[in-house]
């Protein structure tokens, strides 16, 4: 899947990744729970990537950024910057010009003071500034930096993380499911601030489960279900169900409330029983003996989607 006239900030092909686990003490098994994974990022834009939980989506944040858990692999190939990236190079990016929002505000060293974790340590008088206007931004008092992480309240411990991400000069920003916690002001204060970094050229990958938070600040919107992408789309395609190419994003798009809450019969199949082919096809209305094969990505009207029916 690629953007549309923009050179690309972040690209990724055909990411696997598996959990090797043990049960019944001995008995190996790999579990994959991200399969043939495609999604870009373009100079200039911010692509929400939004699924349900379980879907993958977290992963997919840790995967990029190297820090998957020991007993899980990654395959397929990321760019950044045009650049294939190893797990060194990774290492070298990450926290630099690669900064993660991270969904847990346990990511807060709970033993040091919120400024000296914003300021990664450092003191120089440039960056007590930066951390002053941005914490005037997220509306934090200045004696937050003086606090320990437990005497936050959760809110304010996730602008704090947004803070630390924005004290650096990052190409790309990946923002995994910031604004829980966030009343609605301070929320789209946060949509508000990637939107102006990537529209100052930069890059950003919003994780979410809030279609309607991404649909107001996004340039497109990639859908997961069970671990893949199955429909990547321009924002104005969820103007209308009629623009929309694949049965899952059909179904989301109905089941927000400004167009009925109807909810979708189903579940989504854990990674251990996965259907054949199309994942979603146990829930499909359209479902054929066809849908059970192998379901290649296609270009549809300037999206891309996996999905035999998609017109």
């Amino acid at each position: 899947m690629t953007c549309m006239n923009h050179k690309h900030i972040l690209q990724i092909k055909n990411l696997s990744v598996t959990f090797t686990q043990y049960e019944q003490g001995l008995r190996k098994t790999d579990l994959r729970v991200i399969r043939n994974l495609n999604v870009s990022v373009g100079e200039g834009e911010l692509v929400a990537v939004v699924g349900s939980s379980g879907s993958g989506k977290s992963l997919l944040a840790h995967a990029i950024l190297g820090i998957l858990p020991q007993n899980c692999d990654a395959e397929g190939n990321i760019w950044f910057q045009e650049e294939l990236l190893s797990p060194e190079r990774i290492k070298e990016l990450r926290g630099k010009k690669i900064v993660l929002v991270p969904q847990s505000v346990n990511y807060l060293d709970p033993l040091e003071k919120v400024g000296k974790q914003v300021r990664k340590e450092q003191n120089e008088k440039s960056l007590r500034r930066k951390q002053e206007e941005l914490f005037d931004f997220y509306k934090l008092p200045q004696k937050t930096a003086d606090l320990y992480p437990f005497e936050l309240s959760g809110g304010m411990a996730r602008r704090v993380l947004l803070t630390t991400a924005m004290m650096e000069s990052p190409r790309l920003i990946i923002a995994d499911e910031p604004t829980p916690g966030l009343h609605l002001e301070a929320a789209k204060k946060a949509m508000s601030h990637f939107r102006e970094f990537a529209d100052k050229g930069n890059g950003v990958l919003l994780i979410t489960h809030d279609i309607e938070l991404a649909l107001e600040v996004a340039d497109r919107i990639a859908v997961f279900y069970a671990g893949t992408t199955v429909e990547e789309a321009p924002v104005a395609d969820f103007q209308s169900v009629d623009t929309l190419r694949h049965p899952y994003t059909k179904a989301l798009w109905r089941a927000l409330p400004q167009h009925g809450f109807h909810p979708f019969p189903g579940n989504q199949p854990y990674a251990k029983d996965m259907p054949n082919g199309c994942p979603f096809g146990p829930r499909c209305p359209q479902l054929t003996s066809e849908c059970e094969g192998n379901i290649q990505e296609q270009t549809i009207r300037f999206g891309r989607v996996r999905c035999i029916h998609a017109k």
